[in-house]
C-alpha cells in the first residue's frame, strides 16, 4: 500500500536468552491517517511492539516500514532522525522534564527536529492552540511539570506529541491514570487533534471500552502468533 504510514512483514522478536519469540506477527498495515486501537492484557507485548516502531529494538527477523522508509535497513542515526522528525509518542507515564514549564514540553520536539519545527511555524503560538484545543487553562502553561495533576500533564504529554504534525502518532496506554469519565473526554480530544494533523494514530490499550472510538480495533493476540509473555 503506497499511502502506509506503517507496514509489518514476517516480524519476529525475541528477548535475549528467551528460547521462544514474543512477538511473531506475519502483517499489519496501517493507513496514512487512519486511526486504530490496538488491545492486549498486560504483558502480551504491546510495549516490546511499541519499542519495534519507535526504532528502538529491531527484529530478529522481517521489515517494519515507516512512511516509506524500511526501518530495519536505516542506521540508527537515520532511524533516530525518522522518529524524531515523523513520529510524536505519547507515553504512559508521559515522560515530561519537571523542572521545564508546560509550554517548554510541548516545544521539545522542535529543539529536536528542524522539520517539525517549521511545520509547526510559529511554534510558540501552535504549542498555545495545541493546550488550548486539549483543554489546559493558559494559567497552567508556565508552571513546571511538576506542579501539575496528572490529567493536566497528560495533555501537555498530547501537545508535545502533535506539535509539527508529525505523519504518525503513537500513544502507549495515555489514559490508565484517568477515571472513565476522563479518559472518554481525553480519548475524543486526541482523535480530533489526529484528524487536524493529518496524523496516523496507533492508540494501544488494556482497556478495550475505548475501543469504541475507534473505526478499526486490533486484537494483538490475533496478529501475534508468538504466545509468550512480553514486556
Amino acid at each position: 500500500m503506497a499511502d502506509g504510514a506503517i507496514q509489518i512483514r514476517d516480524l519476529l522478536f525475541r528477548w535475549p536468552r528467551q528460547p521462544a519469540p514474543c512477538l511473531d506477527i506475519p502483517e499489519l498495515n496501517i493507513a496514512a491517517g487512519e486511526h486504530v486501537f490496538l488491545h492486549g492484557p498486560s504483558g502480551s507485548g504491546k510495549s516490546t511492539l511499541l519499542g519495534l516502531l519507535g526504532g528502538v529494538a529491531l527484529p530478529e527477523r522481517g521489515e517494519i516500514v515507516l512512511l516509506g522508509q524500511p526501518l530495519t535497513r536505516l542506521s540508527g542515526h537515520a532511524r533516530d532522525r525518522l522518529r524524531a522528525d515523523s513520529i510524536g509518542f505519547l507515553f504512559q507515564q508521559f515522560n515530561l522534564l519537571p523542572w521545564l514549564s508546560a509550554i517548554d514540553n510541548v516545544l521539545l520536539p522542535c529543539t529536536f527536529s528542524a522539520r517539525r519545527k517549521t511545520r509547526a511555524g510559529n511554534a510558540r503560538e501552535t504549542a498555545a492552540r495545541l493546550l488550548t484545543h486539549l483543554d489546559l487553562a493558559a494559567e497552567s502553561w508556565h508552571k513546571p511539570a511538576a506542579e501539575l495533576s496528572v490529567g493536566q500533564q497528560q495533555r501537555v504529554a498530547a501537545a508535545r506529541a502533535l506539535i509539527g504534525r508529525p505523519e504518525i502518532l503513537i500513544a502507549d496506554e495515555p489514559t490508565s491514570a484517568l477515571d472513565a469519565p476522563r479518559q472518554q473526554i481525553f480519548v475524543d480530544l486526541l482523535l480530533t487533534e489526529a484528524t487536524a494533523a493529518g496524523a496516523a494514530l496507533l492508540f494501544v490499550s488494556h482497556d478495550e471500552r475505548l475501543a469504541a472510538h475507534f473505526a478499526r480495533k486490533i486484537t494483538l493476540a490475533d496478529i501475534n502468533r508468538a504466545g509468550v509473555p512480553a514486556s
